[in-house]
């Protein structure tokens, strides 16, 4: 039987079973195996790539799209006139990013791809930017795998964005988004994005990458090493002999499974330092001798094995053997079991961003939400761990709102009036502060005020079984949504409406407080339940909590819980029963009313 035929069989008897559990589910798969040789006196690398791509979908297709990242550090690019064009570039890049503008040939990223065939015969394709389009010379009916074959060159750009080479701390070689990856395609069809300089969706796959490369450079990066004994550089297992081979260059053989990307660094300088980490996982640290902070880098080494430990607790267990901290790139970025971060920080600095991007690993490499739809998903749930983490971890003290920057942020948006809606595509905002507000920080308070809706406790376990059901899944945000209320037994479609597909505000307000009687009014479009605090005159306190009738349910509370509030009614009345010195809305703050003032009254004795 044709192989093709036979893969394409038993990925049907896999989607039968699977559909008995979820008939509507399903995800392309992917499996690559490509040998690099990378040339460090020009920084251009020859690839073969070969490509088993699996259609799980019940579609036919007769299009795939590949993306040529490096493409965008070219004159002219789509990156570089969006951000040309942006009233507000994020200014640590905007310097680098408009010099795309100035790289000279030799300077500039590119894939060319000089061919390639769709099982065996050569296939017809277009470039069009950062993109390749090709052109099948059959369909991919649904539940077959194909076969594609490609030879293509690469050259590694000057450093601009993630990815490059000779980075401004002298890392010679950052190699991210850097071969022919495969488009995704799923429900929603082909998500064929230009790279415009925001983030990544990938499909799900097994990688088996070879590297090819000067003898005195390290490689550090996503999957296992598979031949230590063969490269050493602190890899091996020093029981055992080294098989270094002749000549000037070593083979370094990764093996990567279940992931939806390959990253790798290398430079000749790195120290190569390893800590166990929990449940064995091995982590890796690679970093340049000279570093001027080396002490703050080794503690940060000591932090990343309790950080592991601390998410673990908090979301789920890392689910790979591996992880590496790797000094390259521009900043800070989250790759498949690893990340990439400039070292020359102060020591928070350094912790932070580690704790930042060590989170990732479960919100954007084990559930890997659309991050160009909903970047949200991804950075909103991660500042919200790492901000968890810091508190916990690093200050070690019980901060009062360890979310009080995402606060401030959100409402420095909302007060500037440049509002968009989290729902808005990442490459579409109109202005990069707006953007990044969103995804990071209110992204945040997605989860923040769930938790005040819901009840911490409910937010809480939440969050785990979020993980545990959607992992490699490719979670949508009716996934989170649908979660929560499954955990917590109230509804809560409108609540993902409102703060992720409008701008409308949250206000609400002490109207008249007379006569043992409180009357609050809704200011702002957006509805909540409300926690409200009485203080008698007589110096007790009384908690109310007042559902919103769109909820069909409450949060467990210890408060007196009284009549829902139903979002038509512009005000709500009660009454208690002694008489009133003080009321406040919301005194934990968790809410994110945009006018607090009107929140607290105190009456005049």
């Amino acid at each position: 039987m044709n192989k093709y035929i036979l893969s394409g069989f038993l990925c049907a008897i896999v989607l039968i079973v699977n559909a008995q559990s979820n008939s509507n589910y399903w995800q392309q798969h992917v499996d690559y195996t490509m040998d690099i040789d990378m040339n460090i006196e020009n920084y251009q690398y020859k690839g073969t790539q070969k490509l088993v791509y699996t259609n799980n979908s019940p579609d036919e297709l007769n299009v795939v799209f590949y993306h040529l990242y490096p493409n965008a550090f070219q004159p002219n690019s789509e990156m570089y006139q969006h951000y040309k064009n942006l009233p507000d570039p994020d200014k640590r890049f905007v310097k680098n990013v408009l010099n795309i503008s100035n790289l000279k040939p030799e300077e500039q990223g590119f894939i060319k791809v000089n061919s390639l065939k769709q099982n065996k015969k050569e296939v017809q394709y277009e470039v069009i930017g950062t993109i390749l389009k090709v052109y099948l010379n059959s369909p991919i009916m649904p539940y077959q795998s194909v076969q594609f074959d490609m030879d293509f060159l690469g050259q590694v750009p000057v450093q601009t964005r993630r990815s490059g080479r000779n980075n401004k701390e002298g890392v010679a070689l950052s190699m991210a988004q850097w071969y022919p990856k495969m488009a995704e395609y799923d429900i929603e069809g082909w998500h064929a994005d230009p790279y415009i300089n925001h983030e990544f969706y990938g499909v799900w796959g097994d990688f088996d990458v070879t590297i090819y490369l000067d003898k005195e450079y390290t490689i550090g990066g996503t999957g296992y090493l598979q031949n230590a004994q063969e490269v050493g550089h602190g890899y091996e297992d020093p029981t055992k002999p080294l098989k270094l081979p002749n000549g000037n260059k070593l083979k370094w053989h990764f093996k990567a499974p279940n992931v939806h990307d390959f990253t790798w660094a290398a430079d000749p300088n790195y120290v190569h330092d390893i800590k166990i980490g929990p449940n064995d996982v091995k982590l890796h640290f690679l970093y340049k001798g000279d570093i001027k902070n080396k002490s703050d880098w080794l503690l940060m080494e000591e932090m990343t094995v309790k950080t592991m430990d601390y998410f673990n607790k908090l979301v789920g267990e890392y689910p790979y053997k591996q992880y590496s901290v790797i000094q390259a790139g521009d900043g800070g970025m989250e790759y498949g079991m690893c990340t990439l971060i400039t070292a020359n920080r102060t020591y928070k600095s350094l912790i932070g961003v580690m704790q930042h991007e060590l989170a990732h690993s479960w919100f954007q490499f084990v559930l890997a939400s659309n991050e160009s739809k909903h970047e949200w998903m991804d950075e909103g749930f991660t500042t919200y761990i790492d901000s968890k983490a810091w508190s916990d971890l690093v200050l070690k003290t019980k901060l009062e709102n360890p979310f009080e920057y995402s606060y401030k942020s959100y409402f420095n948006v909302v007060d500037l009036e440049r509002q968009e809606p989290l729902s808005t595509h990442v490459d579409r905002y109109s202005r990069e502060r707006t953007a990044s507000s969103n995804a990071y920080q209110k992204g945040c308070l997605f989860l923040t005020q769930l938790g005040y809706i819901i009840g911490q406790e409910n937010l809480n376990k939440t969050i785990k079984k979020y993980y545990s059901d959607f992992q490699f899944k490719h979670p949508k945000p009716n996934d989170i949504m649908r979660t929560a209320e499954k955990v917590s037994g109230v509804q809560l479609d409108w609540y993902l409406n409102e703060w992720t597909q409008t701008t409308h505000t949250i206000d609400y307000g002490i109207k008249v407080v007379a006569n043992r009687s409180i009357t609050l009014e809704r200011v702002g479009r957006m509805p909540m339940p409300l926690d409200v605090s009485v203080t008698y005159i007589d110096g007790t306190t009384e908690e109310f909590y007042i559902p919103l009738r769109m909820m069909l349910g409450s949060k467990p509370t210890s408060a007196t819980k009284i009549d829902n509030w139903a979002w038509t009614h512009p005000t709500y009345t009660f009454k208690v029963s002694k008489d009133i010195k003080s009321v406040e809305i919301d005194k934990s703050k968790i809410m994110a009313d945009v006018e607090r003032k009107n929140n607290f009254v105190e009456i005049p004795q």
